[in-house]
């Protein structure tokens, strides 16, 4: 039988420390600040075992392929000129948009679904998502999906 790849995003609050200080440990080495695996799980405090052992199955949300797809839920004010605001954000985090589907507005309010295509050079989607929710008029930003 095949076996299944499955991948889950989660906050970073709901992941185990020991796997959180396995990215830290890969983001010194990336970054040249350490230059061995040794140094960098001292750092960080684990084990080189654990390292070894998690480091090719955690990555940060926006590590990866060369673009990659994000779905987003925004709930906003029916509003002129806040669409124009969210498209904006999501330029200045340097990704593109890929699809947008606006809600018809009920009771003042309107559902934003986002496809966005973003790079390793863009800014990081979960601060872009903190930014949009930011704006006025937006109830919540919800990342439901990565491709």
């Amino acid at each position: 039988m095949a076996e299944k790849s499955n991948y889950f995003v989660l906050r970073a609050k709901a992941v185990p420390e020991v796997l959180l200080k396995v990215v830290e440990a890969k983001r010194l080495l990336d970054s040249g600040k350490l230059e061995s695996v040794q140094e960098a799980t001292d750092a960080v405090g684990i084990s080189r075992s654990s390292f070894y052992k998690y480091k090719d199955d955690i990555f940060p949300f926006y590590e990866g392929r060369k673009g990659k797809t994000v779905n987003l839920v925004i709930q906003m004010d029916d509003e002129q000129g806040i669409l124009s605001v969210v498209l904006k954000s999501v330029a200045d985090a340097k990704a593109n948009i890929l699809t947008i589907h606006q809600s018809v507005p009920v009771n003042g309010i309107a559902s934003l679904t986002l496809s966005v295509d973003v790079f390793p050079e863009s800014d990081d989607v979960d601060d872009m998502a903190k930014q949009i929710e930011s704006l006025k008029g937006i109830h919540y930003v919800k990342i439901l999906a990565r491709e």
